[in-house]
């Protein structure tokens, strides 16, 4: 059915209370965040919110020096804001599909393009691959989060998890990888004649290559990366 009244409409698309704690799914795309305290979430993120909810720009030192270098060199000196007061937060990321994970004390790398929003509480590190900073348009920087708490990430359509066991590594596209387990550290491997079969006019064809006990998410889709002003 494509056509409705305004009150079918408003049925089939008005927002639902799900009880499903601080984050919850409002549709695939869009994230509601039940606010009561503070989150973290992607700089210019907000769709819409209700109640009294104030936005800051994440402060300079706020996670201390060694972060801010880190962001310093990622070129993502803004990529966080921080939401905090009581009531209803509406977040998306260019009609990206979202997911959302309890770590339950687990670890996750995701990529920092990828990131949505997360709990306060999480211990969280910016990890930049400089391995590939110079070789890819913007470079490539991602968060280690872990603890206690949920973090929602995104991915362009369904993500696709693949599992990494012993001897068996599994080897993906920068550009298409959204996310890790904490446990596992990517090496990357260069493979010159795949760049005939990939399109790709300038440089080497660069993999990241997983080995060891874990898993890798990525998504059918290769994300192009820039720097933040």
């Amino acid at each position: 059915m494509s056509k409705y009244s305004i009150q079918q409409f408003i049925q089939k698309s008005r927002q639902e209370d799900k009880g499903e704690g601080l984050f919850e799914l409002e549709t695939e795309r869009i994230l509601e965040v039940n606010l009561n305290g503070d989150i973290w979430a992607k700089m210019g993120s907000m769709i819409s919110y209700e109640g009294s909810i104030k936005f800051q720009r994440e402060g300079m030192l706020e996670h201390g020096l060694g972060k801010l270098m880190k962001k310093a060199l990622t070129g993502e000196g803004s990529q966080l804001m921080k939401a905090s007061g009581k009531g209803k937060l509406y977040v998306a990321d260019q009609g990206k599909k979202i997911t959302i994970l309890d770590l339950a004390g687990d670890s996750i790398y995701i990529n920092g393009n990828d990131l949505l929003a997360f709990e306060k509480g999480l211990d969280w590190d910016i990890k930049l691959m400089r391995r590939v900073a110079g070789m890819m348009a913007g470079g490539l920087f991602n968060v280690r989060l872990e603890g206690q708490g949920m973090v929602a990430f995104t991915s362009h359509y369904e993500p696709l998890t693949l599992m990494v066991y012993p001897g068996q590594p599994v080897y993906t596209d920068p550009n298409a990888t959204v996310a890790w387990s904490g446990n596992l550290q990517p090496e990357f491997v260069t493979d010159v004649q795949l760049k005939t079969f990939l399109g790709r006019g300038s440089g080497e064809s660069i993999q990241m290559k997983f080995a060891g006990n874990g898993f890798v998410v990525v998504q059918p889709f290769e994300e192009v990366y820039t720097t933040g002003e």
